[in-house]
Protein backbone atom coordinates (compact mmCIF):
# COMPACT_ATOMS: atom_id res chain seq x y z
CA UNK A 1 0.00 0.00 0.00
CA UNK A 2 1.36 3.36 -1.12
CA UNK A 3 0.15 7.25 -0.07
CA UNK A 4 -1.33 7.18 -3.29
CA UNK A 5 -3.39 9.96 -3.51
CA UNK A 6 -2.33 13.84 -2.53
CA UNK A 7 -5.20 15.95 -2.22
CA UNK A 8 -4.98 19.40 -3.42
CA UNK A 9 -8.32 20.90 -3.05
CA UNK A 10 -10.25 18.84 -0.88
CA UNK A 11 -13.55 21.09 -0.98
CA UNK A 12 -15.99 18.94 1.15
CA UNK A 13 -15.35 15.64 0.81
CA UNK A 14 -14.97 12.12 2.71
CA UNK A 15 -14.39 8.75 2.59
CA UNK A 16 -17.45 6.70 3.11
CA UNK A 17 -18.90 3.23 1.86
CA UNK A 18 -22.81 2.03 1.89
CA UNK A 19 -22.59 2.23 5.99
CA UNK A 20 -23.13 0.66 9.23
CA UNK A 21 -24.58 -2.56 9.41
CA UNK A 22 -24.70 -2.54 13.02
CA UNK A 23 -24.01 -0.30 15.98
CA UNK A 24 -27.75 0.73 16.12
CA UNK A 25 -27.82 -0.44 20.11
CA UNK A 26 -25.34 1.53 20.35
CA UNK A 27 -27.28 4.69 18.98
CA UNK A 28 -25.25 5.22 16.02
CA UNK A 29 -26.99 5.85 13.09
CA UNK A 30 -26.25 3.70 9.93
CA UNK A 31 -24.37 6.74 7.78
CA UNK A 32 -22.71 6.11 4.37
CA UNK A 33 -23.47 7.81 1.21
CA UNK A 34 -26.26 9.17 0.99
CA UNK A 35 -26.79 8.51 -2.82
CA UNK A 36 -26.77 4.66 -2.34
CA UNK A 37 -27.24 3.61 -6.28
CA UNK A 38 -24.40 5.67 -7.73
CA UNK A 39 -22.04 5.16 -5.13
CA UNK A 40 -22.38 1.10 -5.71
CA UNK A 41 -22.06 2.22 -9.47
CA UNK A 42 -18.98 3.34 -8.85
CA UNK A 43 -17.23 0.56 -7.17
CA UNK A 44 -18.71 -1.79 -10.12
CA UNK A 45 -17.08 0.26 -12.81
CA UNK A 46 -13.82 0.03 -11.51
CA UNK A 47 -13.91 -3.78 -10.04
CA UNK A 48 -14.53 -2.69 -6.28
CA UNK A 49 -17.05 -4.61 -3.77
CA UNK A 50 -20.30 -2.39 -4.52
CA UNK A 51 -19.54 -1.38 -0.53
CA UNK A 52 -16.18 -0.27 -0.59
CA UNK A 53 -14.67 2.58 0.93
CA UNK A 54 -14.92 5.78 -2.04
CA UNK A 55 -14.95 9.24 -2.03
CA UNK A 56 -18.20 11.06 -1.49
CA UNK A 57 -18.01 15.04 -2.58
CA UNK A 58 -20.81 17.85 -1.44
CA UNK A 59 -21.18 20.44 -3.61
CA UNK A 60 -17.46 22.01 -3.99
CA UNK A 61 -14.77 21.06 -6.38
CA UNK A 62 -11.93 18.21 -5.60
CA UNK A 63 -8.37 18.20 -6.94
CA UNK A 64 -5.71 15.58 -6.56
CA UNK A 65 -2.52 13.85 -7.88
CA UNK A 66 -1.54 10.12 -7.98
CA UNK A 67 1.80 8.72 -7.71
CA UNK A 68 0.46 5.30 -8.71
CA UNK A 69 -1.36 4.24 -11.90
CA UNK A 70 -4.89 3.97 -10.92
CA UNK A 71 -8.53 2.84 -12.40
CA UNK A 72 -11.23 5.35 -11.18
CA UNK A 73 -14.52 6.22 -11.87
CA UNK A 74 -17.24 9.16 -11.25
CA UNK A 75 -20.66 9.13 -10.66
CA UNK A 76 -23.28 10.98 -9.14
CA UNK A 77 -24.14 14.61 -9.53
CA UNK A 78 -22.85 16.02 -12.49
CA UNK A 79 -19.46 17.67 -12.64
CA UNK A 80 -16.46 18.40 -14.92
CA UNK A 81 -13.73 16.06 -14.85
CA UNK A 82 -10.24 16.29 -16.24
CA UNK A 83 -7.08 14.44 -16.39
CA UNK A 84 -4.47 16.84 -16.52
CA UNK A 85 -6.91 19.03 -18.03
CA UNK A 86 -8.13 16.87 -20.66
CA UNK A 87 -11.79 16.18 -20.04
CA UNK A 88 -13.10 12.79 -19.29
CA UNK A 89 -16.51 11.03 -18.96
CA UNK A 90 -18.64 9.95 -15.97
CA UNK A 91 -20.37 7.07 -15.29
CA UNK A 92 -17.75 4.93 -16.77
CA UNK A 93 -13.57 3.48 -15.57
CA UNK A 94 -10.68 6.43 -16.83
CA UNK A 95 -7.22 5.13 -16.06
CA UNK A 96 -4.78 7.56 -15.10
CA UNK A 97 -0.69 7.09 -14.85
CA UNK A 98 1.51 8.05 -11.92
CA UNK A 99 1.70 12.06 -11.41
CA UNK A 100 -1.45 13.07 -13.49
CA UNK A 101 -3.89 15.55 -11.41
CA UNK A 102 -7.48 14.50 -11.42
CA UNK A 103 -9.66 17.22 -11.01
CA UNK A 104 -13.52 17.43 -10.97
CA UNK A 105 -14.90 20.79 -11.09
CA UNK A 106 -18.28 22.79 -11.36
CA UNK A 107 -20.94 20.53 -10.14
CA UNK A 108 -23.96 21.93 -12.42
CA UNK A 109 -26.78 19.32 -11.12
CA UNK A 110 -27.24 17.06 -7.96
CA UNK A 111 -25.10 17.62 -4.86
CA UNK A 112 -22.97 14.68 -4.51
CA UNK A 113 -20.59 12.97 -6.78
CA UNK A 114 -18.47 10.01 -6.15
CA UNK A 115 -15.04 8.83 -6.90
CA UNK A 116 -14.27 5.64 -6.36
CA UNK A 117 -10.37 4.21 -7.18
CA UNK A 118 -9.94 0.49 -8.10
CA UNK A 119 -8.32 -1.55 -5.30
CA UNK A 120 -10.12 1.30 -2.97
CA UNK A 121 -8.90 3.19 0.01
CA UNK A 122 -6.72 1.85 3.45
CA UNK A 123 -8.86 3.93 5.60
CA UNK A 124 -10.12 3.25 9.13
CA UNK A 125 -13.25 1.44 10.15
CA UNK A 126 -15.45 1.53 13.01
CA UNK A 127 -17.74 -1.01 13.62
CA UNK A 128 -17.03 -2.14 10.03
CA UNK A 129 -18.11 0.63 8.39
CA UNK A 130 -15.66 3.60 7.13
CA UNK A 131 -18.98 6.17 7.31
CA UNK A 132 -17.87 9.47 8.96
CA UNK A 133 -19.86 9.74 12.23
CA UNK A 134 -19.71 13.48 13.34
CA UNK A 135 -21.60 12.92 16.79
CA UNK A 136 -18.46 10.40 18.06
CA UNK A 137 -16.01 12.26 15.88
CA UNK A 138 -15.02 9.56 13.34
CA UNK A 139 -14.36 10.01 9.54
CA UNK A 140 -11.52 10.65 7.05
CA UNK A 141 -12.29 13.90 5.82
CA UNK A 142 -10.40 15.80 3.23
CA UNK A 143 -8.69 18.60 2.86
CA UNK A 144 -5.52 20.29 1.36
CA UNK A 145 -2.51 17.77 1.77
CA UNK A 146 -4.38 14.54 2.54
CA UNK A 147 -3.01 11.38 1.43
CA UNK A 148 -5.11 8.36 0.85
CA UNK A 149 -3.65 4.64 -0.16
CA UNK A 150 -4.61 2.81 -2.57
CA UNK A 151 -4.51 -0.77 -2.25
CA UNK A 152 -3.65 -1.90 -5.65
CA UNK A 153 -2.42 0.08 -8.91
CA UNK A 154 -3.73 -0.64 -11.94
CA UNK A 155 -1.78 -0.23 -15.43
CA UNK A 156 -3.87 2.15 -18.03
CA UNK A 157 -6.42 -0.03 -19.87
CA UNK A 158 -7.34 1.12 -23.46
CA UNK A 159 -9.10 -0.65 -26.77
CA UNK A 160 -6.38 -2.25 -29.17
CA UNK A 161 -9.63 -2.12 -31.92
CA UNK A 162 -9.85 0.17 -34.25
CA UNK A 163 -9.89 3.37 -31.97
CA UNK A 164 -13.17 2.08 -30.77
CA UNK A 165 -15.08 3.56 -27.50
CA UNK A 166 -13.14 2.03 -24.42
CA UNK A 167 -16.77 0.82 -23.09
CA UNK A 168 -20.36 0.89 -23.51
CA UNK A 169 -21.80 -0.51 -20.47
CA UNK A 170 -25.32 0.96 -20.81
CA UNK A 171 -25.24 2.74 -17.10
CA UNK A 172 -28.56 3.72 -15.99
CA UNK A 173 -28.19 6.91 -14.86
CA UNK A 174 -30.94 8.40 -12.30
CA UNK A 175 -32.83 11.44 -13.59
CA UNK A 176 -31.86 14.98 -11.59
CA UNK A 177 -34.88 17.37 -12.64
CA UNK A 178 -35.65 20.41 -11.72
CA UNK A 179 -38.60 18.59 -9.69
CA UNK A 180 -37.59 15.33 -8.37
CA UNK A 181 -40.66 12.99 -7.87
CA UNK A 182 -39.90 11.01 -4.92
CA UNK A 183 -42.06 7.96 -4.30
CA UNK A 184 -43.38 7.17 -0.89
CA UNK A 185 -45.19 4.37 1.62
CA UNK A 186 -47.70 4.88 3.79
CA UNK A 187 -46.24 5.79 7.45
CA UNK A 188 -47.43 3.98 10.62
CA UNK A 189 -49.13 6.99 11.74
CA UNK A 190 -50.77 7.87 8.48
CA UNK A 191 -54.46 7.89 9.97
CA UNK A 192 -54.14 10.36 12.56
CA UNK A 193 -53.67 13.11 9.75
CA UNK A 194 -57.23 12.15 8.38
CA UNK A 195 -58.13 14.30 5.05
CA UNK A 196 -54.68 16.30 5.76
CA UNK A 197 -52.38 13.76 4.78
CA UNK A 198 -53.50 13.83 1.26
CA UNK A 199 -51.82 17.54 1.11
CA UNK A 200 -48.29 15.51 0.96
CA UNK A 201 -49.44 15.01 -2.65
CA UNK A 202 -50.83 18.76 -3.90
CA UNK A 203 -47.67 20.46 -4.77
CA UNK A 204 -43.94 20.59 -4.63
CA UNK A 205 -42.23 21.18 -1.22
CA UNK A 206 -39.17 23.17 -0.72
CA UNK A 207 -36.13 22.13 0.60
CA UNK A 208 -34.78 24.42 3.39
CA UNK A 209 -31.27 25.81 3.42
CA UNK A 210 -30.58 23.79 6.75
CA UNK A 211 -31.23 20.43 5.51
CA UNK A 212 -28.29 17.87 5.82
CA UNK A 213 -27.41 14.27 5.76
CA UNK A 214 -29.36 13.89 9.17
CA UNK A 215 -32.29 14.97 7.48
CA UNK A 216 -34.30 17.21 4.86
CA UNK A 217 -36.26 20.30 6.28
CA UNK A 218 -39.77 20.87 3.81
CA UNK A 219 -41.47 23.62 3.63
CA UNK A 220 -44.77 23.51 1.66
CA UNK A 221 -48.00 22.10 2.28
CA UNK A 222 -48.37 21.01 5.87
CA UNK A 223 -50.51 18.36 6.59
CA UNK A 224 -51.86 18.46 10.22
CA UNK A 225 -52.66 15.95 12.88
CA UNK A 226 -55.91 15.28 14.18
CA UNK A 227 -55.47 13.47 17.45
CA UNK A 228 -53.56 14.90 20.21
CA UNK A 229 -52.42 11.92 22.25
CA UNK A 230 -48.43 11.63 23.25
CA UNK A 231 -46.64 9.34 21.24
CA UNK A 232 -43.63 7.56 23.01
CA UNK A 233 -39.34 7.64 21.41
CA UNK A 234 -39.03 4.73 18.94
CA UNK A 235 -37.47 3.38 16.68
CA UNK A 236 -37.81 5.70 13.29
CA UNK A 237 -36.81 3.87 9.76
CA UNK A 238 -34.09 5.84 7.02
CA UNK A 239 -36.40 7.80 4.98
CA UNK A 240 -39.60 8.68 7.56
CA UNK A 241 -41.56 11.89 7.22
CA UNK A 242 -42.26 13.20 10.16
CA UNK A 243 -44.91 16.48 11.17
CA UNK A 244 -42.89 17.78 14.10
CA UNK A 245 -44.38 21.07 15.69
CA UNK A 246 -43.63 24.13 13.55
CA UNK A 247 -44.15 25.25 9.80
CA UNK A 248 -41.93 22.59 8.36
CA UNK A 249 -41.60 18.45 7.34
CA UNK A 250 -38.51 16.68 8.53
CA UNK A 251 -37.45 13.42 6.22
CA UNK A 252 -34.51 11.89 8.19
CA UNK A 253 -31.72 10.30 6.05
CA UNK A 254 -28.90 8.36 6.67
CA UNK A 255 -27.47 10.20 9.54
CA UNK A 256 -30.69 10.36 11.56
CA UNK A 257 -31.16 9.44 15.12
CA UNK A 258 -32.26 5.96 15.68
CA UNK A 259 -35.52 6.86 17.76
CA UNK A 260 -37.37 10.12 17.64
CA UNK A 261 -40.83 11.06 19.09
CA UNK A 262 -42.69 12.76 16.32
CA UNK A 263 -46.17 10.87 13.88
CA UNK A 264 -44.85 9.38 11.17
CA UNK A 265 -46.97 10.00 8.47
CA UNK A 266 -45.18 8.46 5.41
CA UNK A 267 -41.53 6.62 4.63
CA UNK A 268 -39.56 7.40 1.48
CA UNK A 269 -38.91 4.42 -0.78
CA UNK A 270 -35.60 2.75 -1.33
CA UNK A 271 -34.79 4.15 -4.51
CA UNK A 272 -35.92 6.99 -3.93
CA UNK A 273 -33.67 8.08 -1.44
CA UNK A 274 -30.99 8.12 -3.72
CA UNK A 275 -32.66 10.54 -5.63
CA UNK A 276 -32.98 12.61 -2.32
CA UNK A 277 -29.83 12.76 -1.57
CA UNK A 278 -29.09 14.87 -4.81
CA UNK A 279 -32.14 17.23 -3.90
CA UNK A 280 -30.12 20.73 -3.41
CA UNK A 281 -31.08 23.27 -0.85
CA UNK A 282 -33.90 25.98 -2.65
CA UNK A 283 -34.47 23.10 -4.99
CA UNK A 284 -38.85 21.85 -5.09
CA UNK A 285 -39.52 18.16 -5.08
CA UNK A 286 -43.11 16.37 -5.38
CA UNK A 287 -44.44 13.00 -3.34
CA UNK A 288 -46.01 10.40 -5.18
CA UNK A 289 -47.66 7.56 -3.45
CA UNK A 290 -46.74 4.17 -4.20
CA UNK A 291 -47.97 0.71 -2.40
CA UNK A 292 -45.23 -1.35 -0.55
CA UNK A 293 -45.01 -3.90 -3.29
CA UNK A 294 -44.14 -1.63 -5.58
CA UNK A 295 -42.01 -0.37 -4.03
CA UNK A 296 -40.11 -3.82 -3.35
CA UNK A 297 -40.42 -4.42 -6.93
CA UNK A 298 -38.53 -0.51 -7.80
CA UNK A 299 -35.79 -2.11 -5.33
CA UNK A 300 -35.46 -5.62 -6.94
CA UNK A 301 -35.19 -4.24 -10.70
CA UNK A 302 -32.56 -1.54 -9.11
CA UNK A 303 -30.63 -4.34 -7.41
CA UNK A 304 -30.70 -6.73 -10.60
CA UNK A 305 -30.04 -3.65 -12.86
CA UNK A 306 -26.51 -3.72 -10.63
CA UNK A 307 -25.81 -7.30 -11.07
CA UNK A 308 -26.53 -7.07 -14.70
CA UNK A 309 -23.96 -3.94 -14.53
CA UNK A 310 -21.40 -5.85 -12.66
CA UNK A 311 -21.50 -8.67 -15.36
CA UNK A 312 -20.89 -6.34 -18.51
CA UNK A 313 -18.07 -4.56 -16.53
CA UNK A 314 -16.23 -8.14 -15.94
CA UNK A 315 -16.75 -9.24 -19.32
CA UNK A 316 -15.62 -5.54 -20.74
CA UNK A 317 -12.34 -6.15 -18.44
CA UNK A 318 -12.04 -10.02 -19.91
CA UNK A 319 -12.18 -8.45 -23.64
CA UNK A 320 -9.57 -6.05 -22.74
CA UNK A 321 -7.03 -8.30 -20.77
CA UNK A 322 -7.49 -6.33 -17.66
CA UNK A 323 -7.27 -9.52 -15.45
CA UNK A 324 -5.89 -7.66 -12.78
CA UNK A 325 -9.02 -6.02 -12.58
CA UNK A 326 -11.49 -8.44 -12.81
CA UNK A 327 -9.32 -10.82 -10.04
CA UNK A 328 -9.40 -8.91 -7.59
CA UNK A 329 -12.86 -8.22 -6.38
CA UNK A 330 -15.43 -8.80 -9.30
CA UNK A 331 -16.22 -12.41 -8.22
CA UNK A 332 -18.44 -12.16 -5.31
CA UNK A 333 -19.93 -8.53 -6.18
CA UNK A 334 -23.23 -9.63 -6.53
CA UNK A 335 -23.77 -10.93 -3.27
CA UNK A 336 -22.83 -7.85 -1.97
CA UNK A 337 -25.65 -6.35 -4.15
CA UNK A 338 -28.14 -7.97 -2.04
Amino acid sequence: MTDALTIRVGGSAVVTDLGRTRGSQFGLPVNGALDQYSARVANILVGNRSADPLIEIIALDLEFVTSVDILFAVTGATMSVFVNEVSQPQWEPVSARAGDVIALRDMSSGLRTYLAVHGSFDVPFLLGSCAPDTVVGFGTRLTSGTKLAVNQEVAPISNPYFDAALYNLHVQRPPLGDIVRIDITDGPDRADFGLTGGRLFAGPYTVGANSNHIGLRLSGALPERQSCGELLSRGVPVGAIEAPPGNELLVLHRGRGVTAGYPVLAVVTTTSLNLLAQVRPGQQLAFRRVEVARATELARIQRDSLAALNARVRNVFISLGAKNVINRNLIGTTRALL
